[in-house]
């Protein structure tokens, strides 16, 4: 099923598409591969130019518990959950919930909030969720899949479902107009898939992916 959870959130950034296309732009895509310092509070030529909580998950989160009908108890995993804002605000939006963060980036880890730190787990979903299958009553993954090889997109959406024993929701960049996909090739610092959405759809659909989705354009 298709969702709305992260448009809004998306179309409230202003974006120079035109400001990232450098000469330097392919030392600033592999600088922004180290998904360190310089990706998160670097440069904006490289990535969010200072990734600080601000509350917009918060209106994410408030549509998430009230679209699956989350409850204390239940468990939560976020896919790709940078410095666990999301963890942070599903956490406050539900007390009681159970949230757990798998993020690549070790320097986005130790950034976090210290009340969600110890729910945050180093980790590669392209080689395997750390987590026994059924764990999850539902699975979320925000603009971090459109990040990963074909392999490894296969792999994920197969992580995603096998973890999961009630729901998924993953959210990726997508186009359907030719400039809508020069501006995510002008914009993006670590997109491997670029696809419109019947192409993701064919990639769910070779994966077994049947959860809900959203995609994002670059307007």
């Amino acid at each position: 099923m298709e969702r709305n959870f992260i448009r809004a959130n998306h179309q409230s950034s202003t974006r120079n598409y035109l400001s990232r296309v450098t000469p330097n732009k392919a030392a600033n895509v592999e600088k922004a591969l180290e998904w360190d310092f310089d990706y998160f509070d670097g440069s904006r030529d490289i990535g969010y130019h200072g990734y600080f909580y601000d509350g917009r998950w918060v209106p994410v989160a408030e549509a998430m518990v009230s679209a699956y009908d989350l409850k204390a108890g239940m468990r939560v995993l976020d896919i790709g959950c940078a410095k666990g804002f999301l963890v942070h605000d599903l956490l406050t939006t539900c007390p009681g919930l159970i949230v757990a963060g798998l993020e690549i980036s070790d320097y986005a880890i130790k950034q976090t909030k210290p009340t969600v730190r110890d729910f945050l787990v180093q980790g590669d979903v392209a080689k395997g969720l750390p987590w026994p299958s059924r764990h999850f009553d539902l699975v979320v993954s925000i603009n971090t899949l459109h990040n990963l090889s074909a392999r490894g997109l296969h792999t994920a959406l197969r992580e995603i479902k096998r973890v999961s024993r009630g729901h998924e929701f993953i959210c990726v960049e997508s186009y359907v107009t030719e400039q809508q996909k020069l501006n995510l090739q002008y914009w993006q610092m670590t997109c491997e898939q670029f696809r419109r959405p019947d192409d993701w759809q064919f990639a769910f659909e070779q994966a077994d992916y049947d959860g809900d989705y959203e995609f994002i354009t670059f307007d």
